[in-house]
């Protein structure tokens, strides 16, 4: 059977966009609900569409590919319910069907898997533009201190089934990179990368687990998995939501800003509860480790080489400067020339 989400090409890409029409059209047949309009949103691990009903509630419908089980999507929806409890926090929740059901199985062409399909209320809000203001950044640091506090409370299910992020799913973002890297990175960049890669493996192995330091993570919390609303944030998209060390959430909210909006941004964090004396040491290491896991994520596809490219010389500044052991994340840093 095929995998359903198959995109590598742009003629697979018309033709899962095409398949995906129908899967949709299906799902919402198995809902309680009266639409108006289905728009597309994005195609990336997962199809995702914004549902209008037609008294003014909207929603969010996901198609997802097979990378997780039906038994992990149900977790994150476990964790979404747990989450929007708190009087502190707000994000997406599922929608049960009409048999009660909160992943669907639907039919699709023959020859493809049948795809998992599942429901989720909007969050209303904008995703900031432009620069981030000081305001915003400050909120984003209290806001994920909260998600981390909810976190450390939340108790799974005997069931609950979420990924691990860390040194393997690491290794594996690097063993991707090694059949891609030639599109955008020079042998010389290549082995900078190589070798900031064993330091980071290394520094996680040494890593003391507590219960204040890792838990149940985000996982993929830059500014454009948040919405604003009357200027504080709302997390959305928590399709990669797992387990990991805390500083991996601040590390992939962090890579955008520039250094006095970390210091901002840590401020914010540390208003809901404080860090390990030692974090800078360590966050600068997953800095290094996200950055790292975004080029693999993004090597594979050739729509992304050109910004890969112009991204460079401030990454490989940062790689430098981190195989140096000099302390970078509160520091400007400046851009290498690139051979």
């Amino acid at each position: 059977m095929l995998e359903f989400l198959r995109f590598d090409t742009d003629e697979n890409r018309r033709s899962l966009l095409a398949r995906a029409r129908k899967v949709v059209l299906l799902a919402l047949q198995q809902y309680e609900l009266e639409w108006d309009r289905i728009q597309f949103i994005q195609l990336s691990d997962t199809v995702t569409y914004k549902i209008e009903g037609s008294t003014g509630e909207s929603y969010l419908l996901r198609i997802h590919s097979d990378r997780l089980s039906k038994e992990e999507i149900r977790s994150e929806l476990i964790f979404l319910q747990a989450l929007n409890k708190s009087a502190d926090l707000t994000g997406p929740e599922g929608v049960a069907s009409c048999d009660g059901s909160y992943v669907l199985e639907i039919p699709t062409e023959k020859g493809y898997r049948r795809p998992y399909v599942t429901m989720m209320r909007w969050v209303e809000g904008e995703h900031a533009s432009g620069d981030l203001t000081d305001s915003h950044v400050y909120k984003m640091g209290a806001m994920i201190g909260r998600l981390h506090e909810a976190s450390i409370s939340f108790v799974p299910t005997a069931d609950f089934v979420r990924p691990v992020w860390g040194a393997d799913h690491f290794e594996r973002k690097m063993m991707k990179l090694e059949s891609y890297y030639g599109s955008f990175l020079s042998a010389e960049g290549w082995a900078c990368y190589q070798a900031a890669a064993e330091k980071v493996v290394s520094a996680l192995a040494a890593m003391q687990r507590n219960g204040g330091n890792y838990g149940f993570i985000h996982g993929d919390l830059h500014s454009g998995n948040m919405v604003f609303k009357d200027d504080s944030p709302y997390p959305i998209d928590f399709g990669m939501c797992g387990y990991g060390y805390y500083l991996n959430d601040i590390a992939a909210a962090m890579l955008e800003l520039r250094p006095p909006q970390r210091q901002l941004f840590i401020q914010g964090y540390e208003s809901v509860r404080r860090l390990e004396p030692d974090y800078v040491r360590h966050l600068e290491c997953f800095f290094i480790m996200v950055m790292i896991e975004n080029y693999g994520h993004h090597c594979s596809d050739p729509r992304e080489t050109s910004g890969l490219i112009a991204e460079q010389p401030y990454a490989q500044a940062y790689i430098r400067t981190f195989l140096s052991d000099t302390r970078f994340l509160f520091e400007v840093i400046e851009p290498v020339d690139i051979v």
